[in-house]
């Protein structure tokens, strides 16, 4: 038998099926919204290559030296092919959401703190109009600079020295440790140590960067921001350590390019080609660029 047509429940069932509808199209809106601005972030990053090098000096390059005239044909060639170099602190400020980095950013690195860095290396940053950071060892300054200062060929930065880099606008400062630039006690630079607790590790590890931190501070009114690890021996347990003393980008030596995104924990990683003299800046920069 059939029902007889009933306005009032029609009614009835039209606003119910308006509501049930609504509710359905907000949340395709809501869900696309969020798997859009998913893609979003994950698709908003920047490919970044990190040159590693160490000494600037003479008519012998060997696997951690290479001539003034390698680097210059190294700048020359980045600036020649749209290359732009980036500092930390933008590398920094993209990561946490803020600002842009060029379309071919590149940035230059350079371990242990020679004084040829200061001799050869910013005059040609001054002429290419780059910037690169330098990560300086304490004790080298604090005793071997001193005692033996402004030769290229050996020398290290004094703190006068890292002063006049801080302010030249083309460097940015790191931290390479204090006193852990070594492979001797059974520790490979700042790695943890088998027999050592993880407590009694990071005492020691803090003690130690906290120490140039506060030198840093000391001499030229600003701690480093960005760490590299010696002999790119990266140690888990380093981290909290590292960010507890202000330290937001790490640099190893695994030769890759960096994926750089929205997310500040990118930083903490970035890998470098080292740059060793032996090779042509065309095999160098092929290697590099192999790899993207």
């Amino acid at each position: 038998m059939y029902r007889t047509y009933s306005v009032p429940r029609f009614f009835s069932l039209l606003v119910l099926d308006v509501f049930i509808f609504g509710i359905c199209g907000v949340f395709f809106l809501v869900g696309r919204n969020f798997f859009t601005s998913a893609g979003n972030t994950a698709e908003e990053s920047v490919k970044l290559p990190v040159m590693m090098y160490h000494s600037v000096y003479g008519d012998k390059p060997s696997e951690f030296v290479v001539t003034p005239e390698q680097l210059e044909s190294d700048l020359s060639w980045l600036s020649s092919h749209g290359y732009k170099t980036v500092t930390a602190d933008q590398v920094i400020a993209y990561a946490n959401g803020r600002g842009e980095l060029p379309e071919m950013p590149v940035m230059i690195t350079f371990d242990d703190g020679c004084y040829n860095n200061l001799a050869y290396l910013l005059p040609l940053l001054e002429k290419y109009d780059m910037t690169a950071v330098i990560s300086v060892v304490g004790t080298y300054t604090d005793n071997e600079a001193v005692n033996d200062p402004h030769v290229p060929a050996y020398s290290y930065l004094t703190w006068d020295d890292i002063g006049l880099l801080a302010k030249s606008g083309r460097i940015e400062l790191g931290n390479h440790t204090y006193d852990m630039h070594s492979l001797h006690n059974g520790r490979s630079g700042c790695g943890k140590l088998d027999s050592e607790s993880e407590e009694d590790y990071r005492r020691a590890l803090n003690d130690d960067i906290s120490r140039l931190q506060r030198e840093f501070t000391e001499h030229t009114g600003e701690a480093p921001v960005v760490f590299a690890y010696p002999f790119g021996k990266v140690s888990r347990e380093s981290i909290p350590v590292l960010r507890e003393n202000g330290i937001l980008m790490t640099l190893t030596c695994r030769e890759k390019v960096n994926t750089i995104s929205r997310d500040p924990a990118c930083l903490y990683g970035i890998d470098r080609f080292n740059r060793s003299g032996l090779y042509s800046t065309e095999e160098y920069i092929g290697k590099i660029f192999s790899f993207q």
